[in-house]
């Protein structure tokens, strides 16, 4: 079983920065591929970046590249999601999630948090 819970959400203006972070819990974390998704309102969950287990690799979604960057720290069981040079249309409520496929479907994930409010003004 792993736990997630998301912070770092807020309201930021267009241009500006935020960096989520999201805390595991167990001693399992190492095992798990880790992603990053968001639900903008009457929208579909969106694959936004993932990470794999060791950290080696990564990907990010196209609406999102250049200016996310996903990347975790084992020793401290979170993971993070630096986002730059933020738009209105990324608000969204985002979630990471854990699973053992390293993957950029929502259903290969096994873990979900909460979430985390990020609203973009303009």
């Amino acid at each position: 079983q792993v736990q997630l819970v998301e912070s770092g959400g807020g309201l930021v203006q267009v241009g500006g920065s935020l960096r989520l972070s999201c805390a595991a819990s167990g001693r399992t974390f190492i095992a798990y591929n880790m992603g990053w998704f968001r639900r903008a309102p009457g929208k579909e969950r969106e694959f936004v970046a993932r990470v794999s287990a060791s950290g080696i690799l990564s990907t990010s979604g196209d609406s999102v590249k250049g200016r996310f960057t996903i990347s975790r720290g084992n020793a401290k069981n979170t993971v993070y999601l630096q986002m730059n040079s933020l738009k209105p249309e990324d608000t969204a409520v985002y979630y990471c999630a854990a699973g053992r496929v390293y993957s950029a479907r929502e259903y290969d994930y096994d873990y979900w948090g909460q979430g985390t409010q990020v609203t973009v003004s303009s």
